[in-house]
């Protein structure tokens, strides 16, 4: 019986042992305004949804923020200069250390392209 015991308590184990961890890729586009815009924007919409902005770095072209209410969620902007007048952008969701999917961050960077787009 004892060993019966050791046999699951070793299967249990070696389901918990690995990450099962599956990396989404962040959701990127590249705009047709300078970074520094492109990061005010960001910074505005993230705010007027209700994000609470942990860090922003102009300089490293770098937002983070976590969603106030559920589902809570952390979001990382990055911003990067392509151009005099051109940016890429890219948006990544995590929620317990893991990524989300793209979809998730999708409806974010569509009202980032439409205020961009202005």
């Amino acid at each position: 019986m004892s060993r019966c015991w050791g046999i699951l308590v070793l299967l249990l184990l070696s389901g918990c042992a690995g990450p099962s961890v599956t990396t989404e890729a962040p959701r990127q586009m590249q705009v047709a305004v300078s970074a520094e815009q492109t990061l005010d924007e960001a910074l505005a919409l993230l705010m007027e949804q209700g994000y609470v902005i942990t860090q922003a770095d102009g300089a490293l072209g770098r937002i983070d923020a976590s969603l106030a209410r559920p589902p809570g969620y952390r979001l990382e902007v990055r911003v990067e200069d392509v151009g005099d007048t051109q940016a890429s952008v890219s948006l990544q969701g995590f929620r317990g250390g893991r990524t989300l999917p793209a979809d998730v961050v999708e409806p974010l960077f569509v009202q980032l392209q439409g205020r961009l787009a202005r």
